[in-house]
């Protein structure tokens, strides 16, 4: 497998990077960030993934995420996929929303038509791309890994963390798609993606996973209260509801005033990466 350099910027003491190659898992090209801080040769650094929004690619949090500083300080390594498979034949929403289909991936395996194909975002996340970064980027301690994301992304930072709770050190999101059996966006993607059996759906809920057991070893959340997602979609109180009655260890922190976007994540980024860094340490 062939990584292709996209582009390189010096950053905050560090190199941030943008990087191609050819999915097995998706079928497609995928392209995804990583920021390097300077370190000595030969030195480990721990991980920290970030999973993006709906309509995403690794742009968005690299140009308005305000992590590197933070990153470089700390001495942690920020990775940044995609959100879907892109490219010519890769289907998307027959009516052209932008909630479903290209940059909508929901961090899934589909299993429906024409969807099964491509729409492969947790394997890619999960287990193809971890592999491609412990092989060229050697820097990248995978002993300490922690992952964070945003809505849609903050879904699947919190499932695929429940799912695999070995590999992850903490979890942090913002403003995160809590329980998508609960939700119009989590509806149509999880019925599409996956069929109507909504028992399939559970493992991509963090609320369901959650009460059938699932834990995490550390919790951040943060969403605003001005956010106009919350009541309909994002329904953060499901999540403390769920934390309470499993016992589970979590920090959901309501912001009075923020919404939805990068300047609300930009805001309590550094807050993000440091409460990671110090549960990343050797």
């Amino acid at each position: 497998m062939t990584l292709e350099i996209l582009s390189t910027n010096r950053s905050h003491g560090g190199t941030q990077g943008v990087y191609k190659h050819a999915s097995t898992t998706t079928g497609t090209d995928m392209s995804f960030a990583v920021f390097v801080p300077d370190h000595a040769p030969g030195a480990k650094l721990p991980v920290l993934w970030y999973l993006s929004g709906l309509t995403c690619t690794h742009a968005n949090v690299m140009e308005k995420g305000e992590y590197r500083a933070a990153c470089a300080e700390h001495g942690v390594i920020f990775i940044a996929p995609d959100t879907s498979p892109r490219g010519e034949g890769v289907p998307d929403d027959p009516e052209g929303a932008w909630d479903f289909g290209l940059g909508a991936g929901f961090y899934v395996d589909a299993t429906e038509e024409p969807w099964a194909a491509n729409y492969r975002m947790r394997s890619y996340v999960e287990d193809e791309l971890p592999s491609l970064i412990l092989r060229e980027f050697p820097a990248a301690d995978m002993t300490r890994q922690a992952i964070s994301g945003h809505s849609m992304g903050g879904h699947g930072a919190l499932t695929v963390a429940l799912r695999t709770p070995d590999r992850f050190r903490s979890v942090s999101a913002f403003s995160p798609i809590v329980a998508p059996l609960q939700c119009p966006w989590g509806e149509k993607a999880l019925s599409n993606y996956l069929g109507e059996d909504r028992a399939a759906w559970s493992v991509y809920d963090a609320c369901a996973l959650i009460a059938g057991g699932a834990r995490v070893p550390d919790l951040l959340v943060d969403q605003g209260e001005a956010d106009g997602f919350l009541a309909e979609q994002l329904k953060t109180h499901l999540l403390v509801e769920a934390c309470e009655l499993a016992g589970q260890k979590a920090e959901i922190r309501m912001q009075p005033g923020y919404d939805h976007s990068y300047y609300f994540i930009s805001s309590f980024m550094a807050e993000h990466v440091a409460w990671h860094a110090e549960r990343l340490k050797a």
